[in-house]
């Protein structure tokens, strides 16, 4: 990320179809909104290298989901909103579980030994991993195409991750996979609530509900792992609190609302490429031809999955 908070096949760290009660005007204001929440977005994974130079996998978790919690429950309180049904608590108790700690910490714990560059084509795949998710939920018969364009692209990124790692999966790897998962999880049940709920409502309160555990947490992880909050620590996290999971989200779901849901959720395909220049510009990694090469061709496989689903 994503951190972090997008339509229902998109990536860290939005949730799925935030303003479909409101009928969508394109504007080019709405297009460069929703362009700042990927650029946001794409700089999670840059900004989670930076933190853990100071911070453990765990303190920088629950550091970034508590402050982010925090700002939530402000905003919650400032503009009154009521809670949500009882009956939409399960589901967004699996968004907070997915979204706000499981991905983020996993990815947290695999870019110890990842690199931003690996991780990022990797994660890449969520979006055809989402799709995945939500046909088996709902029980749709894709397309031959979709199905087609979802094994090439699982099998670009396991040949990436394999060539990466000469030829054996490394344990960054299944952390990675893992976030797939429970992140593909979480984004079919924000898509779901995100029909009956303004998005941002369901990211707020699910990290409003997260706040005692992260609380809980980051004492525990302070007692256990060595904490430094060195500048570029302290740098890494803000962005993580206040980028990714506050000022992503809120241009992001402002951006759909405005430009329409369809044409803009469409830039959040850029994001794994645009996670490769900064892994270069801020982290001063070294690309192999491999990593631009095998994300071009996940955007791909995600184009023809989201033309061919249905």
């Amino acid at each position: 990320m994503t951190d972090h908070h997008s339509a229902t096949a998109r990536l860290p760290i939005a949730v799925p179809a935030a303003s479909a009660h409101i009928r969508p005007v394109t504007d080019r204001g709405g297009i460069a909104l929703a362009a700042l929440g990927v650029l946001a977005f794409s700089l999670t994974f840059p900004a989670t290298v930076w933190g853990l130079d100071g911070l453990g996998p765990w303190t920088l978790t629950c550091a970034r989901v508590a402050l982010g919690a925090v700002a939530a429950a402000a905003w919650l309180a400032l503009t009154r909103t009521p809670p949500p049904e009882r009956r939409h608590w399960p589901g967004l108790a699996t968004v907070a579980a997915g979204t706000l700690i499981g991905f983020p910490l996993l990815t947290t714990l695999a870019l110890q030994t990842s690199s931003t560059a690996h991780a990022a084509v990797v994660v890449g795949l969520l979006p055809i991993t989402t799709a995945c998710y939500v046909t088996f939920r709902t029980g749709s018969r894709p397309s031959r195409a979709f199905w087609g364009a979802a094994l090439v692209g699982a099998a670009a990124v396991l040949v990436f991750a394999l060539q990466q790692n000469g030829g054996a999966p490394t344990a960054g790897d299944g952390y990675l996979l893992l976030a797939l998962l429970i992140c593909a999880a979480a984004y079919g049940e924000g898509g779901r609530l995100a029909g009956e709920l303004p998005g941002w409502h369901v990211v707020a309160w699910a990290l409003t509900a997260c706040l005692p555990l992260a609380v809980a947490g980051l004492v525990a992880a302070l007692l256990a792992e060595p904490a430094e909050l060195t500048a570029r620590a302290a740098v890494g996290l803000l962005w993580l609190a206040a980028g990714s999971q506050v000022l992503g989200i809120v241009v992001w779901y402002r951006g759909l609302a405005r430009a329409g849901i369809a044409r803009a959720s469409q830039l959040q395909l850029a994001q794994p490429l645009l996670t490769l220049v900064w892994a270069v510009l801020l982290l001063d990694e070294r690309l192999t031809l491999a990593a631009p090469l095998t994300a071009v061709a996940v955007l791909v496989c995600i184009v023809i999955t989201q033309r061919s689903r249905g």
